[in-house]
């Protein structure tokens, strides 16, 4: 890859790029994860659905350790185990929080920086990369969602959904082998959805590892190879999304997906 290239999904180890077993969290005296057991398999995207408050933001943050779960057990693909029960120290947790990377709802941009700084601000001051290199392939990826022409420009001078493709641009540039999206779309103007679940398909056939909490069901249904429904911190119900999503096994998941796809 020539510097000036944007990176490219990351290709090594046949093994799960993350094993999540057993997984629980509470705030407090409220649980929010109830064991959650996951396989997120290299290049494959995984849809999370589930009704607002089910667990499913919370159980993101835990596998990128923006939450630290208070049990359970996450493996990733070269084997090393991050064991809660345990703690696991601030150098395991950044390890863990270096696998991946993460799209927030709500962009999370740096309003005083421009769009190259918001991109090359992880990968030189948190990787510590060359800033050559860092904004070489920063400019690639830009050119890339076709904001080539905005890198000197600021968050607010930028649409909603320039805004989340900035913020999809800074994930890809920290070379992650995990990408998160976080209901990327929900913040999103109606006519503005369409751009970001595009760019998002063009990833996934590329081979991106994706985990997508989403509330698009049209989108799970064509571009993700699994689908898991969380409700009430378990996942009650996972599987590939022509049965999930048409043939669910279990009344939760029924009742939940028709309402989605029956709003009164």
């Amino acid at each position: 890859m020539r510097s000036t290239d944007p990176p490219l999904p990351p290709t090594t180890s046949g093994r799960p790029v993350l094993s999540v077993d057993s997984l629980h969290k509470s705030f407090g005296s409220l649980p929010v994860l109830r064991g959650v057991d996951l396989s997120i398999e290299r290049g494959q995207v995984l849809a999370i659905i589930g009704a607002s408050g089910s667990g499913k933001t919370t159980l993101l943050r835990c596998l990128n350790g923006l939450e630290i779960a208070d049990s359970g057990r996450i493996e990733a693909a070269d084997g090393e185990l991050f064991d809660f029960a345990a703690r696991p120290s601030r150098t395991e947790l950044n390890r863990l929080r270096d696998r991946s990377a993460m799209v927030f709802q709500h962009y999370n941009l740096f309003p005083h920086k421009t769009v190259l700084e918001n991109v090359i601000e992880g990968p030189v001051v948190v990787q510590r990369r060359s800033r050559v290199v860092a904004i070489a392939e920063a400019r690639a990826l830009l050119d890339r969602v076709g904001l080539g022409a905005k890198e000197s420009s600021h968050p607010a001078s930028l649409s909603g959904g320039q805004q989340q493709r900035v913020g999809i641009v800074r994930a890809l540039a920290l070379r992650p082998e995990l990408l998160l999206f976080d209901e990327p779309t929900s913040a999103l103007d109606p006519e503005l959805v369409g751009e970001i679940l595009g760019l998002m398909r063009d990833l996934a056939q590329d081979g991106w590892t994706m985990v997508v909490v989403t509330h698009e069901l049209q989108f799970a249904r064509e571009v993700a190879q699994h689908v898991a429904f969380i409700d009430e911190g378990e996942i009650v119900e996972h599987g590939p999304p022509a049965q999930l999503l048409r043939q669910p096994e279990h009344e939760r998941t029924r009742q939940f997906v028709h309402r989605l796809l029956h709003p009164m």
